[in-house]
């Protein structure tokens, strides 16, 4: 078993170091990780500058490899050309708050997982819920039961099968170990909270994102609904955004006259 860990809070943060320390035991671990925060850079590739990777020293980030770049860089590099064989298992985290919703899309955490998934590897997203790092040795308790329960189909899938991609939201609770699992699919939140101006030192204005919106689809089932109520959220993934039920109409509409 060989299993890559990204994330993409960058190689420094907590979490990553507490994602492997998890994993020990499990399989050959390679870390490969943006060298700076890199939250809210989705699936973006550096494509017009080069990227270098250097190998960290000193505990607990001994061994670890950073990269000047994002997170989807960071596996993309591993799996075209710096790893010697391609990895069993992709993981990506632990992530400092919340990837639940419409998050994802936006997500660093779950775009190195998907990266892993685009190149057909199984892989799986770890966020806690709430930031601070809070609890985070519980947290990765529970992601090592998590990579533990799908270890056996990841040995055992044919290389025909097709991958699967999990996001998983876990409360920062001591008793994360003891709390129960749900599979659940994406809520959705209300848009964004308005920008934030500023006037900067040289008398310009600059602008701040605002705080992602309040949750506006969030019952049962959903990933929003399970954070809430005390459990770990599980949600599988894809990546097709088609709009299968609408393609019909627009055919339709687009049709030669």
């Amino acid at each position: 078993m060989r299993i890559l860990i990204a994330n993409d809070d960058g190689y420094l943060a907590p979490g990553i170091a507490a994602l492997v320390q998890a994993c020990q035991g499990l399989g050959e671990i390679d870390v490969i990780a943006p060298e700076q925060n890199a939250s809210g850079t989705s699936n973006a590739l550096s494509l017009t500058r080069p990227l270098t990777v250097h190998e960290a020293r000193g505990e607990p980030v001994q061994g670890f490899r950073f990269v000047n770049g994002t997170p989807s860089d960071s596996v993309h590099i591993a799996l075209t050309g710096l790893l010697p064989e391609k990895p069993d298992l992709v993981l990506s985290g632990i992530n400092q708050g919340a990837n639940m919703g419409d998050d994802t899309l936006y997500s660093g955490t779950v775009a190195a997982a998907m990266e892993g998934y685009l190149f057909g590897i199984p892989a799986i997203a770890f966020s806690q819920v709430e930031k601070g790092w809070a609890h985070l040795d519980a947290a990765a308790r529970v992601a090592r039961r998590v990579v533990e329960s799908v270890l056996e189909s990841v040995v055992q899938r044919p290389p025909s099968q097709r991958p699967w991609l999990l996001n998983v939201n876990i409360p920062n609770r001591p008793d994360a170990e003891q709390l129960p699992w749900v599979v659940t699919r994406l809520g959705r939140r209300h848009a964004s909270e308005p920008v934030i101006r500023q006037i900067s030192p040289r008398g310009e204005t600059v602008y701040w994102i605002g705080p992602a919106g309040d949750a506006r689809e969030a019952g049962e089932g959903t990933d929003f609904h399970a954070a809430a109520n005390g459990m770990v959220s599980i949600t599988p993934l894809q990546v097709d955004l088609t709009d299968h039920a609408a393609l019909p109409d627009w055919r339709q509409r687009f049709s030669a006259p």
